[in-house]
């Protein structure tokens, strides 16, 4: 009897745990006007997720092209590959789950091409998630400006040589109004009970990559800059999912723009001819009780673009390479998380 009792107790505790440990994974994704710009795009991001089947995904560059709305044509397109999944109308970034949606928020509209942020809730685990997209503006990009190049209009500049004159221009974008926005919103589910995710497409650099290892790398003309965006996002108990698994900036850069597409000349992929614009603009973010992210990896092509030329990628970095057409200038990010 008492062994029986022992086996019972010690199959209950293994069965317990694996309940107890639920992994699910994110999907952040610059899809390049749909992957319009780029021959065989649509069907290329239709091919890659029925491979990678994330549990989520954050897209940015959602344009609805001829009065088609993309994330239900991307539903469509999956259901008939067998994959299930959900969404809801939105513009400039979007939201597709593998869950069901409990809701669905517009937390920062898109006008006059400032940037976007959507939200949605679920249960996964049996926890509450609330997964946000964010396409933050694009304009006013003042880590161009450090590149020789103005931030919104992309002409020739003189580079600016302090801190204090980058940040300035950098306020002039949406992007800290979008991410109060974001911050606002998120304070609300963490209040109800919810684990947060935020994937984006921020249009601007992290202050952890910027740094005294970093400023003489990839034209940083020695600044070293306390980008606003990530920084908020840290001050508030937000983890980035790279840098935290790959915390050295010079050995695991985690570029993710702009991205070697074999199948676009180069100057269609680079904003800034005369210069090394590599940059980590593309993010996953969380914040949750017993929730931790435990690998990430690089989604698209090894290769870079910098000077107008092709360079070569970090072998040491992991990626997960296209399985043929690449339907975007930027490179995605596929992490996975552990919830507990």
């Amino acid at each position: 009897m008492r062994r029986l009792l022992l086996a019972f107790f010690t199959l209950f505790a293994l069965l317990t745990s694996a309940e107890a440990q639920t992994k699910f994974t994110v999907l952040q994704w610059n899809i390049w006007q749909e992957g319009t710009r780029v021959p065989g795009g649509y069907d290329a991001i239709v091919d890659e997720l029925v491979r990678l089947r994330p549990d989520f995904v954050t897209f940015s560059e959602v344009r609805n092209y001829n009065g088609t709305d993309f994330i239900h044509r991307l539903i469509r397109s999956l259901r008939e590959r067998g994959e299930t999944y959900y969404g809801f109308s939105s513009y400039d970034s979007g939201l597709i789950s593998r869950h069901p949606i409990e809701d669905s928020t517009v937390v920062y509209p898109e006008k006059n091409d400032h940037g976007s942020i959507y939200r949605l809730t679920s249960q996964i685990g049996g926890r509450k998630i609330a997964v946000y997209t964010a396409h933050l503006d694009y304009l006013d990009d003042a880590y161009y400006n450090v590149r020789g190049y103005d931030g919104s209009t992309w002409k020739e500049i003189p580079i600016p040589r302090t801190v204090e004159e980058v940040l300035s221009r950098n306020a002039l974008s949406r992007r800290d109004e979008a991410l109060k926005a974001f911050l606002d919103q998120a304070a609300r589910d963490e209040a109800t009970g919810h684990i947060v995710i935020l994937g984006g497409d921020f249009n601007e650099p992290s202050h952890l990559d910027w740094t005294e290892e970093t400023r003489y790398l990839y034209d940083h003309h020695g600044l070293v800059i306390p980008w606003p965006q990530t920084t908020a996002l840290e001050n508030h108990g937000y983890t980035d999912v790279w840098r935290t698994l790959y915390p050295n900036p010079v050995t695991h850069p985690g570029i993710t723009f702009p991205a070697n597409n074999p199948l676009v000349e180069t100057n269609r992929l680079s904003w800034t001819p005369l210069a090394d614009e590599r940059e980590r603009i593309d993010y996953i973010f969380y914040k949750g009780q017993k929730l931790r992210a435990t690998d990430c990896h690089i989604f698209g092509p090894v290769g870079t673009i910098a000077y107008n030329r092709r360079i070569a990628g970090y072998t040491r970095e992991k990626f997960i390479t296209p399985l043929g057409v690449w339907p975007t200038d930027h490179k995605g990010l596929l992490a996975v998380f552990e919830l507990r």
